[in-house]
């Protein structure tokens, strides 16, 4: 298990499988100098997946004891870490309550407090890229691969009664484990939804495929899995066929990404449009800077365009 040492600087960890490849230990520097952080720094802490929850209690109650550690961003562990640290938060939001993860830790006046910002960033990523509309206009079906945090939180943002017309014909997901898609449709049960919703076991990427072929043209495809950054690969056989005009999103940005490879390949031939996790990667990391360090950042707008300008920059994409 790690032994952490005292942070000599206001520091946000980066909980994740591979942090020191992400593009944020070069873009946090870059944006603590636009936005006026002085001294902030970026720490990584690894963890395999599905790791001890002691493992996981360890590095919370060092980010909850420690003055300068001032909070954390989650990736991957958000579920298994929220399972084993609950008990440790003063405050859980309402959407982390919902969606039983741990995206962002924060603290203030005295009190640890637990948010899942997915919802947030990934509602903001999707509307960017899709308009305001697409579902409406479409007629489309959204299918995710994968049912952890990241799909748990887009589909609450997409399946919602609020949105009106503009929600998929259908939403299915799918993954390799049963007690996730029971967690998911559990917490689906306590949404005010009417879109028609299955949950499939896919064991084999071929399984994925099958789903792939009964999705309507425009359908809305996404890669939540991981697979392809924290583990080779990808959901699908290199046999799978996508709908025409369908929308690819991967939420990862760096790795493999062969399942954008796949996609590319189909691209001209299918009217295929495909997006990467770079937006996401921007709105997910700029709401919980935000958070931990309480400092205003828009979400829109030229002062927003200048951020992602300069993450392009310091990433060198």
């Amino acid at each position: 298990m790690s032994t952490y040492e005292p942070a000599t600087s206001p520091t946000l960890y980066f909980i994740g499988v591979t942090t020191g490849k992400s593009s944020i230990m070069k873009v946090f520097p870059a944006w603590g100098n636009f936005l006026g952080l002085k001294d902030a720094e970026i720490k990584g802490i690894d963890f395999k997946l599905h790791d001890d929850p002691a493992a996981y209690r360890k590095a919370v109650e060092f980010i909850r004891d420690d003055p300068m550690s001032m909070g954390a961003l989650v990736t991957t562990h958000k579920i298994d870490l929220f399972h084993a640290c609950r008990d440790m938060f003063d405050v859980i939001d309402p959407h982390a309550l919902l969606m039983d993860e741990t995206s962002c830790i924060s603290k203030r006046d005295g009190k640890l407090i637990c948010h899942a910002k997915d919802p947030i960033s990934s509602g903001l990523s999707i509307d960017g890229f899709l308009g305001e509309t697409y579902f409406a206009d479409n007629n489309a079906d959204l299918f995710s691969m994968g049912a952890g945090g990241s799909t748990i939180a887009l589909t609450w943002h997409l399946m919602r009664k609020s949105r009106g017309r503009n929600v998929p014909s259908r939403i299915i997901v799918t993954n390799r484990s049963q007690h996730r898609l029971d967690e998911i449709k559990r917490i689906h049960e306590q949404v005010d939804f009417d879109v028609p919703v299955e949950y499939l076991l896919a064991e084999r990427p071929e399984d994925n495929d099958k789903v792939l072929a009964t999705l309507k043209p425009g359908s809305l495809v996404i890669n939540a899995t991981g697979l392809g950054k924290d583990a080779p690969g990808s959901p699908l056989t290199d046999a799978a066929v996508f709908p025409e005009r369908a929308v690819i999103w991967d939420l990862n940005y760096r790795g493999e990404l062969v399942f954008l490879d796949q996609a590319r390949r189909q691209q001209t031939e299918r009217s295929l449009r495909i997006e990467d996790g770079w937006t996401y990667f921007i709105h997910g990391w700029t709401q919980v800077i935000a958070e931990v360090f309480d400092v205003s950042i828009p979400t829109s707008g030229p002062s927003f365009d200048r951020i992602s300008e300069i993450a392009i920059q310091a990433a060198g994409r």
